[in-house]
């Protein structure tokens, strides 16, 4: 892969991952549980809290779910700052509703993790530490200010200082947990939906010159028929007007012009029956047809086909997504090789194995447990850099391969020798 799409995934924003209307329906099931869990508080367990400012922080919070709903479409789709400052919103306004309902002596307190949680899925890994510090903060705020909730009787409701603490431990450390959790998750999710999508394009491409191929060597065969009567017809003719000179000239430029196409079309036609509309072919020659294009790029490439019995060489289905896929680890074989690469074919009874190898330096060691996993982007200078120098790959391309390979019932394995 090159840098430059490299530095394209690299920079690519979570943006427009995520509807406004999932976070208003969200924020109204809030909304929702903070006026069940007022009321049963206020009418049913009698406590005395702040009820008018708890009640105005909740209309707080259903007037910008309205103010959007009026403002923005349904389908309105938001950035990565507007879901930030969202998110933020919501952290105050929870903070807020803490505050006037005994702080982090409300068991409620643990909804801290919400936002946070979401953020991790649909911001950058900047704005997502931002916002989990700002949760952290205002948790922190909240075992030094807060207003007490008191009973009918005139007790005020106060987790013991040791309680608190470790409470208050329990969410600093929830947020941290939940928010790499749901962000590695996400992200591998996201690079995997990316990857496939990469392979899916490849082995449309593949397909497609498979379908061309056909249609060239079935328009060779059909043509291949006028041609020829052309070329006789005005074979006779050029008999005829041997003593005419200037209709001569004529006919024979169209006899020579009529065995040029015929000679392109029967090239071309060759090339289709032989390499794309067959269904099946010899190991060795699906081998070579996937490492035709790396033959002549200044490197030995060697091939060493023979059987492990007296079993004869099997036919194997000549799939676009087997020749894309041989064809990609032989060309990673060849972009890092020093002089030479060896591909091996051996059979049995039971089994085929092709067995590819270069003289480089080998896998890097940092990457080498993670080899054809998609977007391999930390590597350890020193180490790789020195191996691999000025190369920028995500692991794409291996990816592809191990994955098109094994579709097709493929067992992979990549070391070092």
């Amino acid at each position: 892969m090159s840098t430059i799409e490299f530095d394209m995934f690299q920079s690519r924003q979570r943006s427009d991952w995520v509807r406004l209307q999932t976070l208003a329906k969200l924020r109204w099931i809030a909304i929702l549980g903070q006026a069940f869990a007022l009321i049963i508080s206020v009418q049913v367990f009698d406590l005395h809290i702040q009820t008018g400012f708890a009640a105005m922080t909740v209309i707080a919070s259903i007037g910008v779910n309205l103010a959007f709903r009026l403002i923005y479409p349904e389908n309105k789709r938001l950035q990565e700052r507007e879901a930030f400052f969202i998110l933020v919103f919501d952290i105050i306004q929870l903070s807020v509703l803490l505050y006037l309902t005994g702080g982090l002596s409300n068991p409620f307190a643990l909804l801290m993790l919400a936002p946070v949680t979401i953020a991790a899925t649909i911001l950058r890994l900047r704005r997502t530490i931002v916002l989990g510090l700002i949760a952290i903060v205002m948790t922190t705020l909240l075992t030094r200010f807060s207003l007490p909730i008191a009973t009918a009787s005139g007790a005020v409701l106060v987790l013991p200082a040791l309680f608190q603490f470790g409470f208050w431990l329990a969410i600093v450390i929830g947020v941290v947990f939940l928010g790499v959790y749901a962000r590695q998750v996400t992200t591998e999710m996201h690079n995997m939906a990316e990857a496939l999508l990469a392979t899916q394009l490849a082995l449309s491409r593949e397909q497609k010159l498979t379908d061309l191929g056909g249609v060239v060597a079935a328009t060779a065969h059909e043509l291949g028929t006028p041609l020829a009567t052309i070329m006789l017809v005005s074979g006779e003719l050029r008999n005829e007007l041997a003593k005419n000179p200037d209709l001569l000239e004529d006919v024979d430029l169209i006899h020579d012009q009529a065995a040029r196409c015929r000679e392109i079309l029967r090239t071309m036609g060759h090339i289709g029956k032989d390499d794309l509309l067959l269904h099946n072919t010899p190991i060795e020659a699906l081998v070579k047809e996937a490492a035709a294009p790396h033959l002549d790029r200044g490197k030995s490439v060697a091939f060493h086909v023979g059987p492990d019995s007296t079993e004869k060489q099997p036919s194997v289905p000549r799939r676009p997504e087997i020749v894309h896929g041989l064809r990609n680890l032989i060309q990673n074989a060849v972009d890092f090789a020093n002089h030479s690469v060896d591909i091996t074919v051996r059979w049995s009874e039971t089994e085929l194995r092709v067995h590819i190898s270069d003289d480089g330096d080998g896998f890097p060691t940092s990457v080498i447990g993670r080899i054809g996993d998609p977007f391999v982007r930390r590597r350890r200078e020193t180490e790789d850099g020195k191996k691999r120098p000025g190369y920028a790959g995500m692991g794409l391309g291996l990816f592809i391969a191990k994955t098109l390979l094994e579709r097709s019932g493929a067992k992979l394995l990549f070391r070092n020798g």
